[in-house]
């Protein structure tokens, strides 16, 4: 088996607990479930659908803001942007769009339209939904791809710190997150496929191409 992150050999066991099997990569610093173990397709969207994501909400604003306000600072007026994995309720996209922007969405749930795929963005959002990708490698290869040369990779994850505390950290118990990637983690994807890595605050990570 492969580091599904960055496709290192031999990852390490890492952890078993309520069931499942955790493994460590020591290339990319990416912990993840067993691919054998990996929700289906239905399991997945029954939990999806117990999100509410209401782009009218103050608070879940505030929280997206985290990735919003550093973003904002480094767009052009009128960028064409991707909501990746934008969910039920795409509050994201709607806050880009106040601010003048052009924004598409895309999620293989609620917005599984492909011709959004064929084009390329000056930035991509991709806001706690790195944590559900069951290939990131093939994921983030094609999220490079879609942006243009300057393009904006803006992620929000909640990073992996503390290896004593996995156990009982609520963003394992979630079943569909089966990813869980280290600030060292997103840099080293970023070096991979050139890009360059900023980490403006906690749990937000902003790549160039």
């Amino acid at each position: 088996m492969a580091c599904p992150v960055c496709r290192a050999a031999h990852p390490e066991p890492f952890l078993r607990v309520d069931g499942r099997d955790y493994w460590r990569c020591p290339c990319c610093a990416a912990r993840f479930l067993d691919p054998g173990q990996h929700p289906s397709p239905a399991q997945e969207f029954r939990e999806y659908r117990r999100h509410h994501n209401d782009p009218a909400d103050a608070g879940y604003r505030r929280f997206l803001s985290r990735l919003t306000e550093p973003l904002l600072e480094r767009l052009t007026p009128g960028s064409q942007g991707l909501d990746y994995g934008c969910g039920p309720g795409p509050a994201l996209a709607e806050m880009l769009r106040e601010q003048g922007h052009q924004v598409a969405l895309y999620d293989p749930f609620f917005q599984p339209d492909l011709a959004t795929l064929q084009a390329r963005y000056d930035f991509i959002t991709c806001t706690e939904t790195a944590e559900h990708f069951h290939r990131p490698a093939e994921e983030f290869d094609r999220l490079t791809t879609l942006l243009r040369p300057n393009g904006w990779l803006a992620l929000m994850t909640c990073f992996q710190t503390d290896d004593r505390r996995f156990a009982n950290w609520h963003y394992r118990r979630d079943p569909t997150h089966v990813v869980f990637y280290r600030e060292e983690t997103l840099r080293y994807l970023a070096a991979e496929r050139g890009l360059s890595c900023v980490i403006p605050t906690k749990n937000i990570a902003l790549m160039q191409r």
